[in-house]
């Protein structure tokens, strides 16, 4: 990668982070050096008598050695996709030691206005909350704090910062986490990463979060830029947000996404279809993930649909988008929200994997995790355009328009082949999360051992 939008930026040095030699499109050039523990590695952490309360499921005795990491996530465990990058890296990093997972702190401001998706939202915080602290796997804990959507008032603000401190501090001690890394991925939990005494602050900034509908956009925005400027290191998973902020950061490092991919690549030897799917006429044009007004363009998918009345559509996933454009298509069936267990096995069963996204500021700075997981599968792939998919143009068809999207189905349907089939899983064949974890520990390893803070 050349320009400045491709080096790590960091203020009052002129010397770039580069903790890996990287190629082409982001990947590494050459085999990254497998990361020795950190507790070899750095003063990261160290074994110590075990203090805790009394870990659910933990070991006793000593807490175990290894990488301590406290994640303010970007999403609620129990209720959102995990295929989100901060689940995912922080499942592989509890490998190494022991992480706990904060579900996402309402970022949100209170709207009644929203009618039955408010309360739906609602509910299920209160049950998110009520489920407490829970060990997910050995070492992964995953907590849910009781906060309210009132970071855009100022009081109000301060009191729930303070009670989320305090949740956190003590949810730490309880599971025996000291000094660990901090890793922010929701900007309202700035202040709480920022009490807490750690080795590092890193900030995963992932979307333009400022563009998400219902936040106060400028509060989130002036979050954002503190922590740029706190952070250790801002991780960016997409070529054009790095290359829009990078310089805003003290040090930015790009790791693009990464994909289950044996969880993918392996579903197809699974002969079960799920029942909703499997007798509906071929070719299936499908699409997982959320179906929100502020990412999927429902009335261009509906057009699309209207235009092929004899290919099925299949949406899997949550919706909280207006439907109303596709009443009365019967080649459109809606399945719902299915565990991210499932997924690859209604994906398996797609012909084309579409992603019809709106044109807007959010879309146009998102890496969608999708795209990968459909390339794993194995699945030609049809989306409207976005920046990112420049990078995987040979293995894509990029479509603008209701005629265009439908006459690239229809290619793509034609063009397919076993040795096409093979193009697409081998373009993210190496972007496993493993790799990434490896690829983001050592550029935080680095920014600790060079840092002036």
């Amino acid at each position: 990668m050349t320009g400045k939008g491709q080096e790590s930026a960091r203020k009052g040095s002129p010397s770039p982070l580069a903790p890996l030699p990287t190629g082409e499109r982001g990947k590494p050039s050459s085999p990254p050096t497998p990361l020795p523990s950190f507790a070899k590695a750095s003063s990261f952490v160290e074994t110590t008598e075990d203090k805790s309360e009394g870990v659910p499921g933990g070991e006793g005795g000593k807490r175990r050695s290894g990488l301590h990491v406290v994640c303010f996530g970007g999403e609620d465990w129990w209720y959102h996709n995990r295929g989100h990058v901060d689940m995912q890296l922080m499942q592989r990093f509890a490998a190494r030691g022991r992480v706990l997972y904060v579900n996402s702190i309402v970022m949100r401001k209170f709207n009644v206005g929203e009618g039955g998706m408010f309360w739906r939202r609602v509910r299920r915080k209160v049950a998110s909350i009520r489920r407490g602290m829970s060990e997910e796997k050995p070492g992964f804990f995953v907590y849910s704090p009781l906060t309210l959507p009132v970071h855009h008032v100022w009081a109000a603000a301060r009191l729930n910062q303070a009670g989320l401190k305090l949740q956190v501090k003590r949810a730490m001690r309880k599971i025996g986490i000291a000094r660990p890394i901090v890793w922010v991925a929701c900007p309202p939990a700035l202040e709480t990463a920022a009490a807490i005494a750690g080795e590092a602050l890193v900030y995963q900034r992932t979307d333009r979060y400022e563009e998400y509908p219902g936040v106060d956009s400028g509060e989130i925005r002036r979050m954002d830029r503190e922590l740029k400027k706190r952070a250790d290191l801002t991780v960016f998973v997409n070529h054009a947000l790095y290359e829009a902020e990078g310089a805003e950061c003290r040090r930015a490092f790009l790791s693009d996404h990464g994909v289950d991919y044996e969880f993918f690549a392996e579903a197809e030897k699974d002969a079960r279809m799920p029942e909703e799917i499997k007798a509906l006429p071929r070719p299936i044009i499908g699409f997982f993930g959320g179906i929100d007004d502020h990412t999927m363009d429902v009335a261009l998918a509906a057009e699309v649909a209207r235009m092929r009345p004899k290919y099925s559509f299949v949406f899997v996933g949550s919706a909280s988008a207006d439907l109303g454009p596709f009443e009365g298509l019967s080649n459109a069936r809606f399945v719902g929200k299915k565990a991210y267990e499932e997924i690859p096995h209604y994906g398996k069963c797609f012909d084309v994997a579409i992603m019809p996204w709106r044109q807007n500021e959010w879309i146009k700075m998102c890496n969608p995790v999708k795209l990968k997981e459909y390339l794993a599968l194995g699945k030609p792939v049809v989306s409207t355009p976005f920046r990112e998919l420049e990078h995987y143009r040979e293995v894509a068809y990029v479509a603008r328009g209701a005629e265009e999207f439908a006459a690239a189905l229809d290619r793509a349907i034609a063009e397919d082949s076993p040795e096409r089939k093979a193009a697409r899983r081998e373009r993210v064949r190496g972007h496993t999360w493993d790799a990434k974890a490896e690829e983001v520990l050592r550029a935080i390893r680095e920014a600790v051992r060079t840092s002036d803070r």
